[in-house]
């Protein structure tokens, strides 16, 4: 589904992304991702969103962010939300399904595929738009795990569907035993 010769970009939904990786067992290398895609086509940009949560001056995802910003990813943040929900419970918000979704229809007219890691259903809408447009949209996630991390509608929508387990020997590493990176596993809803 990929030609060399075709304009390419990666959205990547950060928290969308790690859990899928997370709940296949293993982390995902993105300086081998990028590698990946780059040998796929004519790599146009690849961005990465994520919310942060700043407590006191650190965000435990703030080490990945830096090195992406410096590795040829162009980086969307926020500030993720904090609030109490009606049990009592802390609670982490941090969507970037607009800011995605609005860089991706600028950057429509400049590409031929885009490549969305996520597996959110919300983004289905933006993908029928992208392929009104002329363009090509494959989508990564898995089916593998329970329960699968992926939208039907989504999976039916996009032009190619790319399983992550796939692609574990070429862009996974084993998981550091750390816990949880803090914003990437914020709700995203």
């Amino acid at each position: 589904m990929f030609y060399r010769d075709e304009r390419l970009a990666l959205f990547i939904d950060g928290a969308n992304l790690y859990a899928a990786a997370k709940s296949l067992g293993f982390d995902i290398d993105y300086k081998l991702l990028r590698q990946e895609f780059m040998r796929r086509g004519k790599m146009v940009r690849a961005f990465y969103y994520t919310a942060l949560l700043e407590n006191d001056e650190y965000s435990p995802i703030r080490p990945l962010v830096d090195w992406l910003h410096y590795n040829g990813f162009s980086m969307v943040t926020k500030p993720a939300k904090e609030y109490t929900d009606s049990m009592g419970r802390r609670k982490v918000k941090g969507n970037m399904d607009i800011e995605l979704a609005v860089d991706a229809m600028e950057l429509a007219p400049h590409v031929d595929h885009i490549v969305l890691f996520s597996g959110d259903g919300d983004f289905r809408p933006l993908v029928e738009a992208l392929q009104r447009r002329g363009v090509r949209v494959s989508v990564v996630s898995t089916i593998r795990s329970q329960p699968p991390m992926i939208a039907d509608e989504l999976r039916r929508q996009c032009d190619n569907f790319i399983e992550l387990d796939e692609l574990r020997d070429v862009v996974g590493r084993p998981p550091r035993d750390n816990a949880d990176r803090g914003a990437d596993s914020a709700e995203s809803d």
